[in-house]
C-alpha cells in the first residue's frame, strides 16, 4: 500500500490537471474553428418578387420563412416564399462590373437571315416585320429549329403568302458553329400556277451569342429552276451595353452578275423582347434615300 503524503498528493493532482487540459485542447480548438467557418458561396441567384422588385445575391439556403440571400448592398436577407415570382441561377461569366447581362434573347438571327446559334429545346419566338410579316420559330432540340410564317395583307386577299424555314446547327469548337437550312415561300389559293421560291444554305458563325459574325452561302430556287450562282451573305452583331446592340446583314444576289444589299441598325433588348431599328441600302436606294430604307421589326421570345 502506497502512502500518499501531501507532496505526493499535490504532484498527482498537478499531473491529472495537465492530462485533462491536453485532452480538452483539441476539442476546444475544433469548436472554435467550426464557429468561425463561413458559408460556402457557390451560386449567385436573381429573385424577382410579385411586386416587381429584383434581388441579386449568393444563395444561402431555404427555410420556412423564405429564401436566404447574401446581397452586396443589404447583407443577408430573407425573401418570403409567397412573395417570389421567379428565381434564376446566374452564370458568373455574365456579370460585367457587378451588373448581370442577361442572355441575348435574339442571337439566332440578324434582321431576317440566320446565325448558326440555335434555340434551345422548348424555346420559341414570334417575329413581326413592318407589322406585315409574321414568323414563328420553335426549338425541336438544342440543334434543330423549325420555323414558318405568313404575310398579313395576302392572308385576307384569299391568296396568302406563306413560308417555312427549318434550320440545323452544330458546334465545331468553342467559338465556331456551323449550320444548314432552307427558306421556302409560296402562295396558297385557287388557280395559282407557281411552284414557289426559296434558298438552301450553309452558314458558319464565329464568336459568342453577344458578339459574332456569320458567313453564308446558298443557292436560290424559283418556280422549278435553281440558280447557277450562289447567294453570299455576311452578317454580324455586337452588344455594346446591357440593353443595346448593333446589327448588320448584307447580301450579294446573283442578279445581273451580282446585286448587293447592305443593312445597319440598332437592337434594343430586354430579357424576352428585342426591337430592331435599321436601314437597308444599295447603289439604287442611295440615290433616292441616302441613309437607306427604314427597317423595323420586333421579336418576343417564349420558353426558358
Amino acid at each position: 500500500m502506497i502512502s500518499l503524503t501531501k507532496p505526493r498528493l499535490g504532484l498527482l493532482l498537478s499531473a491529472l490537471l495537465c492530462l485533462l487540459q491536453l485532452g480538452s485542447a483539441p476539442a476546444a480548438a475544433q469548436t472554435d474553428t467550426t464557429q468561425q467557418q463561413q458559408p460556402v458561396l457557390k451560386q449567385r441567384w436573381i429573385v424577382e418578387t410579385k411586386d416587381g422588385s429584383v434581388f441579386q445575391g449568393y444563395y444561402l439556403g431555404q427555410e420556412e420563412a423564405g429564401i436566404r440571400l447574401l446581397t452586396e448592398s443589404a447583407g443577408e436577407i430573407i425573401i418570403p416564399h409567397d412573395q417570389i415570382k421567379t428565381t434564376k441561377i446566374i452564370d458568373e461569366a455574365r456579370l460585367r462590373d457587378g451588373a448581370y447581362w442577361f442572355e441575348n434573347p435574339n442571337s439566332t438571327r440578324y434582321l431576317f437571315g440566320p446565325s448558326a446559334f440555335n434555340l434551345k429545346k422548348g424555346e420559341a419566338y414570334y417575329q413581326n416585320t413592318y407589322l406585315l410579316i409574321n414568323s414563328f420559330n420553335y426549338g425541336l432540340s438544342d440543334r434543330v429549329t423549325i420555323g414558318g410564317g405568313f404575310e398579313t395583307i395576302s392572308l385576307f386577299s384569299g391568296s396568302p403568302i406563306f413560308f417555312i424555314s427549318p434550320k440545323a446547327t452544330f458546334p465545331i469548337s468553342e467559338k465556331v458553329r456551323a449550320g444548314v437550312g432552307a427558306l421556302y415561300l409560296n402562295v396558297a389559293g385557287d388557280n395559282i400556277d407557281f411552284s414557289g421560291l426559296g434558298v438552301g444554305y450553309g452558314i458558319v458563325s464565329y464568336g459568342s451569342t453577344d458578339t459574332n459574325g456569320t458567313l453564308g452561302v446558298g443557292y436560290g430556287y424559283v418556280d422549278g429552276s435553281f440558280a447557277r450562282k450562289p447567294i453570299l451573305t455576311l452578317s454580324g452583331m455586337t452588344r455594346i451595353s446591357r440593353r443595346v446592340g448593333l446589327v448588320t446583314e448584307n447580301w450579294l444576289m446573283p442578279v445581273d452578275n451580282y446585286y448587293g444589299i447592305v443593312s445597319y441598325g440598332v437592337r434594343f433588348m430586354s430579357e424576352k423582347i428585342t426591337v430592331d431599328l435599321a436601314f437597308l441600302n444599295n447603289r439604287d436606294l442611295m440615290d433616292l434615300i441616302p441613309i437607306g430604307m427604314p427597317y423595323v421589326d420586333f421579336v418576343v421570345k417564349f420558353g426558358k
